[in-house]
């Protein structure tokens, strides 16, 4: 998992058409992310995913929402270096150890936190972050589990303006933001938009 943990900031991507994905993915690097999740949430995730880990081999290339065995299938077939989830199912995690993919379910109360650790997982996703209780509520659910060392990347309500509030907790490892790069600026090939972006999340991490 240490290579997912170098990164600050993750962008959460929704991609409707796969002849994005290669200039999409030129757009965050320009920015110097070197990391991507593609959401399973469109019909193109898969190939997106495909064309995005052909075309640049180096880079972390990822697929979200995987809420499936067979999704989580899918996504490794496609060339995913890791998977998250918005909620923690033990049939996709296994699929995923049994490959040796890093895997980051969704958790966001204390059981969930202790099934993901049943299953074997010490990276949580904290979703719906913003709606469930944000900084405060994250804080109070990983001071039970510190011993366990488990970390957290908080995504959902994350924006420019509060993503330091949560990077500034020891528990926190990344946020994931769809903001970096929306549907539509992806849509409308704002590819510019999308590198600026990048620069200014990172530029603000540093400051965390």
């Amino acid at each position: 998992m240490s290579d997912l943990h170098q990164f600050p900031v993750i962008p959460v991507i929704v991609i409707d058409d796969a002849n994005d994905a290669e200039p999409l993915a030129e757009a965050l690097l320009n920015g110097g992310l070197n990391i991507i999740e593609v959401t399973f949430r469109t019909a193109a995730a898969p190939l997106a995913i495909e064309r995005i880990a052909n075309a640049f081999p180096d880079m972390m290339v990822g697929a979200g929402t995987v809420v499936t065995p067979d999704q989580a299938k899918q996504a490794i077939d496609s060339g995913s270096k890791f998977g998250l989830a918005p909620g923690t199912d033990p049939e996709t995690i296994a699929y995923f150890n049994s490959k040796g993919i890093p895997f980051v379910p969704g958790i966001m109360t204390p059981s969930d936190i202790q099934a993901a650790v049943k299953a074997g997982c010490r990276s949580l996703k904290f979703f719906p972050a913003g709606a469930a209780g944000g900084t405060k509520l994250l804080k109070a659910m990983a001071a039970p589990y510190a011993n366990l060392g488990i970390q957290f990347c908080p995504t959902g309500g994350v924006s420019l303006d509060n993503m330091n509030d949560y990077l500034a907790i020891p528990e926190v490892f990344a946020i994931g933001g769809s903001w970096l790069a929306t549907k539509a600026q992806i849509a409308n090939k704002d590819w510019s938009t999308i590198t600026a972006q990048v620069k200014e999340a990172l530029a603000k991490a540093e400051q965390a």
